[in-house]
């Protein structure tokens, strides 16, 4: 498809560089049913374009660009060299090869819909475009580019966008049994989200740090997910629940109420964007502004931690730009 990619940031993956502290776990090697039983509240909206490009074919589309890769116990997925640069640069080659123009260091200032497409305007000039796909992320790490440009843009197009909420994010307490081991790791930790009946709600074995702030880790991390999930239910009218985590690393078994996420700045992903009811899941266009596409995190879906957050942005970017050449051919 002839096209343009305009990146805000000087150098192309930023966010991606990032991920997995700089390993880049990109997918997770499980079945679409498994992988959509796991995502949870966005399971409806993304199962089409999951079921279409499944883990497995991520896992396949990188072998196919020649990228040796590692698979851990679990099923995540990293490349092999454990360097998420590897991964970067395999999508760059994908965008040399293709010919694809790209636009760095150029953030969009307007997108104006027009009769027959959309006027793109940065600081320096405008750009003609008869598609455009808003792939810019969430707000967490906002000096990745990740500021909010896409749901700005698609709120001045008429969209709602549901408020941001920190999501995979570390939760503070100043408990002297954890700040005390600040910079200790618990590879065999465990996190447990635990209901005022006594009833488990929800359950992660898996990696528990301990920070000066508190507590985070893969355990930590979902955990407090869920917890945001379950508290934004609370205000579509379900009542309010008193929430107890409780936490096991080393030969601590700690039980904490009321633990303060730390900043959405800081998350792996935002909880909130562009309002999915508002976009059609067997194409991701728009169903307000004909044309408009959105791909990933910009929209109100976010998963668990292990590569789930990727593959989502994967798959749903490959539905819009199957969906941008159908609409193409059929013109």
């Amino acid at each position: 498809i002839p096209c343009v990619l305009i990146e805000r940031k000087a150098r192309l993956g930023s966010k991606v560089l990032m991920t997995a502290n700089g390993r880049c776990n990109f997918t997770k090697d499980i079945s679409p049913e498994q992988f959509l039983k796991d995502v949870g509240e966005a399971k409806d909206f993304v199962a089409a374009a999951i079921r279409e490009c499944p883990p497995r074919k991520i896992i396949s589309g990188f072998k196919s660009l020649d990228v040796p890769l590692r698979r851990m116990a679990d099923g995540r997925m990293f490349p092999a060299d454990g360097k998420a640069a590897t991964i970067v640069h395999a999508f760059g080659d994908l965008l040399r090869d293709s010919e694809v123009p790209i636009l760095t260091n150029c953030a969009v200032t307007g997108i104006q819909p027009q009769k027959n497409g959309f006027i793109v305007a940065t600081k320096n000039f405008t750009l003609w475009a008869e598609n455009v796909l808003l792939a810019t992320g969430g707000v967490s790490y906002p000096k990745t580019g990740s500021v909010g440009d896409g749901q700005n843009f698609a709120k001045a197009l008429g969209h709602r966008v549901v408020p941001y909420q920190p999501g995979l994010i570390g939760m503070e307490t100043n408990d002297r049994r954890v700040t005390s081991l600040a910079g200790r790791r618990f590879e065999d930790g465990r996190a447990k989200v635990i209901g005022p009946d006594g009833a488990t709600l929800f359950d992660y074995k898996g990696e528990v740090d301990c920070e000066s702030f508190g507590l985070s880790g893969a355990a930590v991390y979902n955990a407090q997910r869920f917890m945001a999930h379950r508290r934004r239910e609370e205000g579509k009218g379900k009542r309010e629940e008193d929430l107890t985590v409780e936490v096991w690393f080393g030969h601590n078994r700690l039980q904490f109420k009321n633990l303060k996420p730390r900043p959405v700045k800081e998350a792996i992903v935002t909880i909130g964007g562009v309002a999915t009811d508002e976009i059609d899941p067997r194409t991701m266009e728009s169903k307000l502004v004909p044309h408009l596409y959105f791909a990933g995190e910009v929209m109100d879906i976010d998963g668990p931690t292990g590569g789930y957050n990727l593959t989502m942005a994967f798959a749903t970017a490959r539905k819009a730009v199957v969906a941008v050449d159908d609409s193409l051919r059929r013109a």
